[in-house]
């Protein structure tokens, strides 16, 4: 499983973790920000855990976004 942050304040908007990932980032309407599809907001940061599956394109959004607020960890497995 892989837990992506997101730090949206600092959010720019310069669409790149979208173009990377659109199925788990989208633009904001409203504000113009990039949001983290599913992510739950705790102090400022958005975070949603995630399927393996789903490293590479984001972490692809991680190294080209130009304000370096997306963060990526890979969570250690609890299966016996």
């Amino acid at each position: 499983m892989i837990q992506i942050s997101q730090q949206r304040a600092k959010c720019i908007g310069c669409n790149a973790c979208v173009e990377a990932a659109d199925y788990r980032w989208r633009v904001s309407k409203k504000d113009g920000k990039c949001t983290l599809v599913g992510g739950v907001e705790k102090r400022g940061f958005y975070t949603v855990v995630v399927h393996d599956h789903e490293l590479d394109d984001n972490m692809i959004a991680a190294q080209n976004c130009p304000v370096k607020i997306i963060t990526l960890l890979t969570l250690k497995s609890t299966a016996r």
